[in-house]
């Protein structure tokens, strides 16, 4: 705030300041040079319950103030300012009397003696020579700000407290589920291999038992994971990885499941110079998601191109594009949202909602980005963004490109 000329008593105030003087909304208070209150406007009347008549030419603004609170304050302004300032209305306007803006909150005790936070503003007003006249000060009752605020905290608390409850009942229904579940595969198997070998109906419902029980084996390990991910525990190795090696992998694993369907896929061959910085387990698993998804949600005779493009010095574009049925832009705000399949629950492939929010959690924690460009019709390209390691071979000519 300006500062200001404190009106002479004599002058007449014009319908804006009257209007300004009259508001109900804030308090207005302008003392003289000593501090002692020489306006009091509606909204001070309101806000502190004191009549004008009550306050005028007779008490300091200090004097509906937290003492403590005004003592704690000289204190520490003596020791910002490096000055003595006692505790009173010195307190209030010092910094104000250096031509310093000063807003500040502290309680304010009403007539009744009931405290409210107040948000306050203090303005020297001075006189054309410069010399002080008096001080403004305008405040606003910050009650409501503070119930919002700590209504927030306790709302934010409270959603903590669910999220590590849904974590800790994820992880230990995870763990009690896992034992039986693999025991009763282990089992499935050894009736499979046994002897005498089961029937033809027997094999086929085997078949089912196991392809199930690999299914449901899977979904617990993604629960798994998914609980130490958003309870902060589940930690990464940062390293310089291999982009090329993990490539190679990648492909091998992913080749023969698109082949079935056949599905042809293209990988990058210029990758050899490339490192990024991360978990190579983990980066691992990022491209085998998208890839596993380029499979299962393309068309019977597609294509998939995996690619990488240099973005800049220290950052590289991995992008898995698909020839399948696209998404819409409604489906793509809620693509990494858990448990959400985007309509497809009942479609013959089978899927969790887990993967694409895993992956999701999995780059950021490496410091990446991801991302999807798609239209109905046209397929998808997933993007994911990491950081080049500073140990790449040829690094310096590679990014002068």
């Amino acid at each position: 705030m300006n500062e200001r000329t404190l009106p002479s008593s004599a002058g007449k105030t014009t319908p804006l300041e009257r209007a300004i003087l009259d508001s109900a909304s804030f308090s207005i208070i302008a003392t003289d040079e000593n501090g002692i209150i020489q306006l009091f406007n509606v909204g001070a009347e309101r806000m502190l319950g004191y009549s004008a008549t009550e306050v005028i030419n007779q008490l300091s603004p200090s004097a509906m103030h937290d003492l403590a609170e005004v003592e704690a304050r000289a204190q520490a302004l003596s020791t910002e300012l490096n000055t003595k300032i006692a505790p009173g209305f010195e307190a209030l306007a010092f910094k104000a009397s250096r031509g310093i803006a000063d807003i500040y909150e502290l309680t304010q005790i009403r007539k009744d003696g009931s405290r409210f936070p107040c948000l306050m503003s203090i303005t020297a007003l001075r006189d054309e020579q410069g010399i002080i006249l008096g001080y403004l000060l305008i405040g606003t009752d910050n009650s409501l700000r503070a119930a919002a605020e700590a209504e927030r905290n306790h709302a934010l608390a409270l959603a903590e407290k669910a999220a590590q409850a849904k974590s800790r009942f994820l992880s230990s229904m995870s763990h009690e589920l896992h034992t039986p579940l693999s025991s009763i595969l282990g089992f499935a198997q050894l009736i499979q291999t046994g002897t005498p070998p089961p029937s033809a109906r027997q094999k086929h419902s085997l078949e089912q038992i196991v392809q199930a029980g690999w299914y449901l084996l899977e979904l617990i390990n993604q629960l798994l994971e998914l609980a130490e991910i958003e309870s902060g525990h589940l930690s990464l190795n940062s390293e310089a990885v291999e982009l090329a090696e993990v490539m190679r992998e990648c492909q091998a694993m992913m080749e023969p499941q698109a082949t079935r369907r056949s599905i042809a896929t293209q990988f990058p061959a210029n990758t050899l110079a490339f490192r990024v910085q991360g978990d190579r387990t983990r980066v691992k698993q990022v491209l085998l998601n998208l890839l596993s998804n380029a499979v299962k949600y393309n068309r019977e005779g597609g294509a998939i191109i995996v690619a990488c493009q240099l973005l800049s010095a220290t950052r590289l574009r991995i992008t898995v594009a698909d020839s399948g049925p696209g998404l819409s832009q409604e489906q793509i705000t809620q693509l990494f949202q858990p448990f959400n399949r985007l309509g497809r629950e009942h479609s013959a492939e089978e899927g969790t909602g887990i993967g694409l929010v895993m992956t999701k959690y999995l780059v950021e924690m490496m410091d990446g980005e991801i991302g999807v460009t798609s239209n109905p019709g046209n397929g998808c390209v997933f993007w994911v963004d990491l950081t080049l390691s500073q140990e790449i071979p040829g690094y310096l000519q590679i990014s002068q490109k």
